[in-house]
């Protein structure tokens, strides 16, 4: 029991803050690395964090060990580890998302912190035998075991997913390349967000890079450590240093146009591969926004710098519908959210020449944007608000028989929601890219799916034109629905899934 000195010593503690002292828990201040390039690397001590926190709690099923410092390689760390790095995040994106935000699958996220053998961690709404909440996993590989809920990288991006669920639950079954693309997208976004609420990390950061954060760093060379892992048996899946770097020189290409997959310097339209490209403006407007910031570049310039670029993300989410060519809307509504108050524009070229420099707005577009805003914000004045998760959108049918299914038809949610901008991306011949229908869009992405045998056919397969592929990871599944086969997603996974490929 308590001795009545620490009885005193706690309450005193509660009268002068309001909150009870935590106990020091050790975990990571970013991913672990891979041990061959960086083995200076320690971890970090941490008050133990709260899981119940409002306005996004979280709960990691199992017994909660008693605070205090574990070593690295114990389940004991590991669970630490996992708990510290989904506080950072659930903290971060709880003081940026609208009030009354709560997670699309309940009061409280539940997290899985080993859920067996694989290279993969992935958020799920539940079905397809997994519960719902977050999954992560171990696998040992040249002798070694890693875990992907003991890197902050991997557990922040898993939480991302579901921030985004909770604020745009339509973009869960959008059946469109560019909308999978930005959830994983938005995931990376939100590891690097969240290391950058670590105080320590933030100097090492601006140390490393010399103030000039879109260079490459442990800030932006995301999970090295499982990167390292699927390295050693697909050394081509991704890059050389990490799983995916945000200091990247992709500009944007059709996604239609391209193979549904690619090694990791090329891109495709794979969903993990194609992120990359709004990655890597984000993290050019985080440079650029911390340049913004006048004098010295320092750690309280960038926490300012991450909660600016972070208000600017969600409320263009929240504004701006999606559309085969979501990409392009999402960037159309930065700026023009980045127009009012209380940036009242200060970062606007630098938003536009990200966007522009990607390829993601075409040169038109950019231009187009300044003279349409004012029209376009008695429309979408929506960023004060949640999106009902009511709201769906429409539907449209695909050709079965081309997917080996056993009926006429196949059911899909559509990106086809009214766009407030007339915007699109660059060509990568000259002037705005194409633009595409919503039943087209969905008739690209599904086929996709199917080539990377992500779909879970079950029974519906035709005996003898159907494609199962039994040994990869699924995302998505048919169902009957009325009469009706419908595709339906279970599942973001982080692409670390290797079984059979």
């Amino acid at each position: 029991m308590p001795s009545k000195k620490s009885k005193r010593a706690k309450a005193a503690q509660i009268a002068v803050t309001g909150q009870p002292t935590r106990t020091p828990v050790a975990c990571w201040e970013d991913d672990p690395g891979d041990p061959k390039i960086l083995p200076q690397l320690a971890p970090i001590t941490v008050p133990s964090p709260n899981q119940t926190a409002k306005p996004l709690p979280f709960k990691l099923q199992g017994t909660t060990p008693p605070a205090k410092i574990y070593q690295p390689g114990t389940a004991e760390f590991l669970f630490y580890a996992a708990a510290c790095a989904l506080r950072r995040t659930a903290d971060f994106w709880g003081g940026i998302v609208p009030r009354g935000t709560k997670w699309h699958v309940g009061k409280s996220l539940p997290v899985i912190v080993d859920d067996g053998v694989d290279l993969n961690a992935f958020y799920t709404r539940g079905g397809g035998g997994e519960a719902p909440g977050l999954h992560f996993f171990h696998d040992a590989v040249g002798g070694r075991i890693f875990f992907s809920g003991e890197s902050p990288d991997v557990a922040c991006h898993e939480m991302g997913h579901g921030v985004l669920d909770a604020i745009r639950p339509q973009l869960f079954d959008a059946q469109t390349i560019e909308a999978a693309a930005f959830h994983e997208s938005f995931g990376d976004m939100s590891a690097i967000l969240s290391g950058l609420q670590v105080a320590s990390f933030k100097t090492t950061v601006l140390n490393e890079t010399a103030g000039v954060i879109n260079r490459s760093s442990r800030l932006s060379r995301l999970a090295e450590q499982l990167g390292a892992a699927i390295r050693v048996q697909h050394p081509d899946a991704v890059d050389p240093d990490c799983l995916r770097n945000a200091t990247n020189s992709f500009f944007y290409q059709d996604p239609q146009t391209l193979p549904p997959s690619a090694p990791a310097s090329q891109l495709s339209s794979e969903p993990h591969s194609f992120s990359r490209v709004f990655t890597g403006a984000f993290l050019d407007m985080l440079a650029g926004i911390l340049q913004a910031q006048g004098g010295s570049p320092s750690a309280d310039g960038l926490a300012q710098t991450s909660r600016d670029l972070a208000r600017i993300l969600v409320g263009s989410i929240l504004e701006a519908p999606i559309s085969p060519d979501y990409f392009s809307q999402v960037a159309a509504h930065m700026i023009h959210f980045g127009d009012g108050s209380p940036f009242n524009g200060k970062y606007r070229d630098i938003l536009k020449a990200a966007f522009v420099r990607r390829g993601i707005l075409s040169l038109q577009a950019a231009a187009t944007i300044a003279r349409v805003k004012q029209q376009a914000g008695k429309r979408i004045s929506m960023a004060g608000r949640l999106v009902s998760k009511g709201d769906v959108l429409p539907t449209a049918s695909l050709s079965a028989l081309s997917f080996g299914l056993r009926s006429a038809t196949l059911k899909v949610h559509t990106a086809g929601e009214s766009k407030h901008f007339a915007t699109t991306s660059a060509s990568a011949q000259l002037g705005p890219g194409q633009t595409y229908s919503p039943q087209s869009a969905a008739e690209s992405y599904t086929e996709d799916l199917f080539q990377r045998g992500h779909v879970e056919v079950g029974p519906h397969a035709d005996r003898d034109t159907g494609l199962v592929h039994p040994y990869s990871f699924k995302t998505h599944v048919i169902v009957e629905e009325n009469g009706e086969l419908v595709l339906k997603r279970m599942t973001f996974d982080c692409g670390f899934d290797h079984r059979g490929e």
